[in-house]
């Protein structure tokens, strides 16, 4: 069974210096938006935890808890791709939530299945995985309510879409039994073109040049300039579900497992895709990591939080491992991809990296490459995410 069946991540992601997330909404710094935050609270830009039962919110730069809201279930958290509110998707739809108030501000996206949400030239894109609906939101409208479109995948399945700065739509292609492929889509959803040779299409991540990677079981699937490359692994099957990206890098950090019949493959190679070449480098890390360790640095540098308690700090031009910035104790991933283990959120040049089994959160400053705070917590954190950088 896949892990993350409602994700990224990847995103990211995963993690939301995933260049998607770290390309950020458009949304302007002026003065009501700063005098919004002042109304809020002086604080850091705040990060946010779920725990089972609630979500904790937390002071950026303190760790102090700023506040705390209780909802049951087990909940997912996005960027919502602006300065000041973070998505939650629960069992019924995508909520809003205003990480400075730390609170629900009653806006709400229904959707069947809620999964990926994606930020990109100041678009936040919601998929939804029990109907294939797909809908579009202006990311700094986020809380009026009001999708600019609502787009209908031709059959429903785990996806995801991501619309670019031209208008184009990508959405991945395949039914609720098997994913097959990327689509792209004009400005007004006529097709452009397709790929289908992607099974088990899982996750993307936006590179430098607004070019789009979305992992295979085979590979990976580059949108570039118009055009779909794939991208074979090395090992019939190769699979890369997770990824991070950076607008100022043209790699893509992915995962790789090519044990297609482990219950729970401990791999310990990651994945370096070139979008510029069309390469695919394998780069051993020494040591094994889940869908929740990959993040991206303010130079594009690839980090991996492994189970040894490192981030292992990655250039992804030389495909070489640079550094390790010691955080955690060793830990082991559990069987459930729903269980809570440390997972890695990345924001400028800072990383946040949660020890559940310590009920703590550490702030990581990466050009120090150490520890500079570090709260503890009464329950166990699981997802960690926050507002966009400002």
């Amino acid at each position: 069974m896949e892990q993350h069946m409602n994700r990224s991540r990847t995103t990211t992601m995963v993690a939301m210096s995933g260049a998607i997330a770290s390309v950020l909404a458009l949304s302007a710094c002026g003065t009501a938006d700063s005098e919004h935050k002042h109304e809020h609270t002086p604080g850091a830009e705040p990060v946010a935890l779920t725990y089972d039962g609630g979500i904790y919110v937390l002071d950026g730069a303190t760790l102090a808890q700023e506040g705390e809201v209780k909802l049951e279930g087990f909940n997912r958290l996005n960027p919502a791709g602006d300065d000041d509110h973070v998505m939650v998707s629960t069992k019924d739809g995508f909520r809003v939530f205003d990480a400075y108030a730390a609170k629900f501000t009653g806006t709400e996206y229904a959707a069947s299945k809620p999964g990926h949400v994606v930020r990109h030239a100041g678009k936040t894109v919601l998929f939804a995985d029990g109907t294939g609906e797909v809908t579009v939101i202006d990311s700094d409208k986020i809380d009026g309510g009001k999708s600019s479109e609502v787009y209908k995948a031709p059959t429903a399945h785990h996806g995801v879409a991501l619309e670019l700065s031209n208008g184009n739509m990508l959405i991945t292609l395949g039914t609720a039994d098997a994913r097959v492929g990327l689509a792209v889509l004009d400005p007004n959803r006529k097709e452009i073109t397709r790929n289908e040779d992607c099974p088990g299409v899982h996750g993307e991540a936006a590179a430098q040049g607004e070019a789009v990677v979305v992992g295979c079981q085979t590979g990976a699937v580059i949108y570039r300039d118009g055009k779909i490359t794939k991208v074979k692994s090395p090992n019939p099957y190769g699979r890369i579900g997770n990824m991070s990206g950076s607008e100022v890098s043209p790699i893509v950090l992915g995962d790789y497992k090519q044990d297609k019949d482990a219950e729970l493959e401990r791999p310990q190679q990651i994945s370096l895709v070139n979008t510029t070449d069309g390469t695919l480098r394998l780069v051993d890390i020494g040591t094994s990591y889940t869908f929740r360790s990959l993040g991206r640095g303010p130079q594009g540098e690839a980090l991996v939080l492994g189970t040894d308690g490192k981030i292992h700090v990655i250039d992804p031009v030389a495909g070489e491992q640079v550094r390790t910035i010691d955080v955690l104790g060793p830990w082991q991933e559990p069987l459930n991809w729903q269980e809570a283990r440390p997972a890695l959120f990345v924001r400028g040049g800072v990383a946040y990296v949660t020890d559940p089994a310590a009920k703590k959160v550490h702030r990581v400053d990466l050009a120090a490459g150490k520890v500079t705070a570090t709260a503890t917590l009464a329950a166990a954190p699981n997802e960690i995410s926050g507002v966009s950088a400002h």
